[in-house]
């Protein structure tokens, strides 16, 4: 498994999608949101680095307490790491849990960088959840779950892939599912 730079793990979140998570916060973002809540996670080079296959120990930790029911991709933006993440999310996804990807990128714009990134496919297919679309300062909305701002968009990622356009999540909760 390739490194992944990390500007942060949360073991357990509930405010990163539905359920309880485990929400690895990866360091990068270009996008650079005004009022942007994680600002620390923008310099590509912070954080620390770490290799994929120690994030999956303690997400199986994390699996085996009996304590998470999915893991959160956030950032920083998860898709300008896609190669080491799309191993990564292939493993989570194995070990029977779901996966909610944050982006700053819209649904449609990742399905255009999908056409010429296989990394960017894989990922995009191991997720269950995608919030896109970058934080607008002056859609900002607390009351909304899992997002910031009006403009951005819960969806149901495996429905969307299959239509090649976007479907909103249904809000319902989604459990992980023991592996076969």
């Amino acid at each position: 498994m390739m490194k992944v730079r990390v500007a942060g793990i949360i073991p357990e979140s509930i405010v990163d999608g539905p359920g309880i998570r485990l929400a690895l916060f990866v360091q990068g973002c270009l996008h650079r949101c005004p009022g942007c809540h994680n600002r620390a996670a923008r310099d590509p080079a912070g954080g620390v680095e770490m290799n994929a296959a120690e994030i999956l120990a303690q997400v199986r930790a994390a699996r085996d307490r009996g304590g998470i029911d999915g893991v959160t991709f956030s950032g920083g933006e998860p898709f300008e790491q896609a190669a080491a993440l799309a191993g990564l999310a292939g493993a989570i996804v194995s070990l029977g849990l779901n996966l909610v990807l944050y982006s700053g990128y819209t649904f449609e714009e990742l399905l255009q960088m999908s056409r010429g990134s296989a990394a960017v496919r894989r990922l995009l297919e191991a997720g269950t959840i995608l919030v896109d679309g970058p934080f607008v300062e002056a859609e900002r909305d607390l009351t909304l779950p899992y997002r910031g701002s009006k403009n951005q968009r819960l969806l149901d990622l495996p429905r969307s892939l299959e239509r090649g356009s976007p479907v909103e999540w249904q809000n319902k909760f989604i459990r992980c599912q023991t592996p076969e």
